[in-house]
């Protein structure tokens, strides 16, 4: 018989183990029934989705087909071997092998209404027939509107009723280090991929086989070939830079031109076709270490040196002298006659530019007009830079020289001191090309030396009798 206590005893144990159990029960399903109660999906729309969901339309496939042509010379290995430098001077320029190559890249429109397309100048560089896919399949063929390798820019065209759909423009100059970008372009065919990274750096300097390229975004988005003349955007959806795949040792690097620099070069791409750069009549000189001692400089000095100012030109109008050092241009700092040309390449004829200056230890500030440089002194810049003067190729200068040229320019002058002179150039000889500007008569040559006058060198093509060879000249 169990007493009264026993059983109130036991039933305190059993009631002592039910809560012990429904405390373990409640500890481990709460937060199960908390999550099935309380628990909301995350938001799946984020900034990124909204950005690319927006400027999609806008991003293009381009594809072209252009026309490669080789010289196989002797011996040669078929590109820039020993053999292939040697013989091609030797040979005659029609002495070529030629197929057709095609290419793939991206682009993005930036005015719907016109059919404005931004991309980069190597993915048409060269090109015949260009075909531009639109995100909804539309195909258009596209025209050259402009194009400018040294900046690595193009602006294509196409025609259509419709007003297109356009990416909105952002600005480059207030980039922060580490924040959102996007990328979006076709690499290796595959339309409409959408990468995303950060703003590693900017105002980088790339060097390539062909050339310096400046001021370049730096980003970890992946870019690769078919991303080329693709959009960088930031995190609204704005367009801060286009794609380049130029640096193609980059591992999880990625380059954009930004949209600031792009904006001016397409001005004049749409106005001119090409790049108008500005003329100053400044002529800079380097600042190397035997002219800072003795001038008197501090070791460290940054800037370019005044050599010479040309007549009747907006820097002579506004005062500057030679033996003027120049610090900065509209605040930026001048380190090289490099930067010095690419910070002028940023303005347009018409604007004013604030020079910064040093002269026997006094500063000063000096605001210049920027104008065109003018036709008409084309040729004493020829003499000036080449050292020599041309006539067009007419009957009597084809009898006088016995050419066999029809078009081009004859050299009729050759200054004697000149590297023209000192590698053998001499009156007769045709100038056929001037870098990648076909050159057929006087007016081509005086509007390409002009383009052409801030550059380090050129590449001519000359020709004597029947013979063509090419020849570096710096300028």
């Amino acid at each position: 018989m169990i007493s009264k206590s026993e059983l109130i005893n036991a039933v305190r144990g059993d009631f002592k183990k039910f809560a012990a159990f429904f405390s373990l029960f409640m500890l481990v399903s709460l937060p199960c029934i908390r999550q099935t109660a309380f628990c909301q999906p995350y938001e799946r729309e984020t900034p990124v989705v909204c950005a690319v969901r927006m400027v999609s339309p806008a991003v293009v496939n381009i594809s072209s087909e252009y026309e490669v042509r080789e010289r196989p010379y002797p011996f040669s290995g078929g590109g820039d071997t020993f053999f292939d430098y040697f013989f091609r001077d030797f040979f005659d320029p029609g002495f070529e092998r030629k197929y057709k190559r095609t290419s793939l890249g991206s682009g993005v429109i930036i005015d719907g209404k016109k059919g404005f397309i931004l991309t980069n100048a190597h993915v048409i560089r060269s090109a015949g027939a260009i075909t531009v896919l639109l995100n909804d399949e539309r195909e258009f063929e596209a025209r050259v509107k402009g194009s400018d390798p040294e900046s690595d820019l193009a602006v294509l065209q196409i025609e259509t009723e419709t007003t297109l759909p356009s990416v909105g423009m952002g600005n480059s100059e207030d980039l922060m280090i580490g924040e959102t970008v996007i990328a979006i372009g076709n690499p290796f065919g595959f339309s409409h991929t959408v990468t995303t990274g950060v703003i590693s750096a900017v105002d980088r300097s790339i060097r390539t086989d062909d050339a310096v390229y400046h001021n370049f975004i730096q980003t970890d988005a992946s870019i690769n070939p078919g991303n080329s003349g693709g959009p960088l955007l930031n995190i609204n959806g704005k367009l801060i830079g286009i794609n380049t795949a130029i640096y193609a040792k980059a591992q999880g690097i990625g380059f954009a031109i930004p949209i600031n620099t792009a904006k001016r070069i397409v001005s004049d791409l749409i106005r001119f076709g090409e790049v108008v750069p500005v003329w100053t009549g400044i002529v800079a000189q380097p600042l190397d270490s035997r002219l800072v001692k003795y001038l008197g400089l501090p070791d460290d000095i940054e800037g370019v040196l005044v050599g010479g100012i040309e007549d009747a030109s907006p820097a002579k109008t506004a005062g500057l002298v030679p033996g003027d050092i120049i610090l900065s241009i509209d605040g930026s700092v001048v380190k090289s006659v490099g930067s010095f040309h690419l910070l002028l390449r940023e303005f347009a004829s018409g604007d004013n530019i604030e020079f910064e200056l040093l002269n026997k230890g006094e500063r000063r500030k000096v605001k210049l007009t920027a104008s065109v440089f003018p036709l008409e002194m084309a040729m004493d810049l020829s003499e000036r830079l080449l050292g020599v003067r041309v006539e067009d190729v007419t009957v009597s200068n084809r009898n006088r020289y016995g050419l066999y040229a029809d078009e081009g320019v004859v050299i009729v002058k050759v200054a004697e001191n000149s590297h023209l002179a000192e590698i053998g150039a001499m009156p007769g000889d045709v100038i056929l090309k001037l870098d990648e500007n076909i050159v057929t008569n006087v007016e081509d040559y005086k509007e390409t030396i002009v383009k052409y006058r801030t550059k380090e060198s050129v590449v001519l093509l000359l020709q004597r009798k029947n013979q063509g060879y090419y020849i570096t000249v710096k300028l």
